[in-house]
């Protein structure tokens, strides 16, 4: 007999309402514990209303499918001013959001000025993107910002 881990895994696209609701107790208890809304897999199960071990049976097998991922990264160009502590200023400010940096991209300085791109996912922020942008836009040094990929955020950057 074969074991599962050489056999060639398939994915399935099911309507959650077609599926044990064991299944969508543990999509909850799992984002419970992502959100820190329960501090412990014994606290998220309990919320969730499932048994330790059905959690177990299933975290690694049982997602959510989440729609339209491309739209949930986006792409800005940034011009910075050659300063100390600058490019520091505009990560954190997508830290104060939530905003989950994927690439952060810098040139040499040319002229006084550091063009920077920095690629991030957004589906999970706490904040809106107008408020990553007025973050952005707020930090000392930020000179210009451009939107380059990213359909989310095609109207918030100009």
């Amino acid at each position: 007999m074969e074991s599962r881990s050489k056999e060639k895994t398939t994915f399935l696209l099911v309507d959650e309402t077609a599926l044990p609701p064991a299944f969508r107790k543990v999509v909850e208890a799992k984002e419970s514990l992502r959100t820190g809304k329960a501090s412990n897999t014994s606290e998220a199960v309990r919320m969730a209303g499932i048994s330790r071990s059905v959690f177990y049976k299933y975290k690694d097998a049982v997602y959510p499918y989440r729609e339209k991922t491309a739209e949930q990264m986006i792409t800005v160009h940034v011009a910075l001013s050659d300063r100390p502590g600058v490019l520091l200023s505009l990560i954190s400010a997508f830290y104060r959001v939530g905003a989950n940096i994927l690439t952060v991209n810098q040139n040499i300085p040319v002229n006084g000025t550091a063009l920077v791109s920095v690629s991030a996912r957004v589906d999970q922020m706490e904040g809106s993107l107008e408020e990553l942008f007025v973050q952005v836009r707020e930090v000392e040094g930020v000179q210009r910002i451009e939107h380059i990929a990213g359909e989310a955020l095609a109207e918030n950057t100009r």
